[in-house]
C-alpha cells in the first residue's frame, strides 16, 4: 500500500511542475500583443480589464506577460 501512495506523489508532484513549466512560457500572438499594449495605454495596470478583452486569458497571464516583456529594471 505504501508504494500506491508514494506513485499517486509522484504523479501530484509532475503534474505541478508541468503546470509551472507550462506558465514560465506563455505564448500571445501578435494581435493579442497589441490590444495588450494598446490596452495598457488606456488603462494602465488594470489586468483584469485587459484580460477581459482577450478570450481565454487571465489577468495573470495578461500581467506575467507584461512584467516579463515590458518591464524595466531600474
Amino acid at each position: 500500500m505504501a508504494d500506491l501512495d508514494r506513485s499517486y506523489d509522484d504523479i501530484s508532484v509532475d503534474s505541478t511542475e508541468e503546470i509551472s513549466s507550462q506558465d514560465s512560457r506563455l505564448e500571445f500572438s501578435e494581435d493579442e500583443e497589441t490590444l495588450i499594449i494598446r490596452m495598457f495605454n488606456l488603462v494602465g495596470e488594470r489586468w483584469s480589464l485587459i484580460a477581459g478583452r482577450i478570450p481565454g486569458r487571465t489577468a495573470e497571464e495578461i500581467e506575467k506577460y507584461w512584467t516579463s516583456r515590458y518591464s524595466t529594471s531600474e
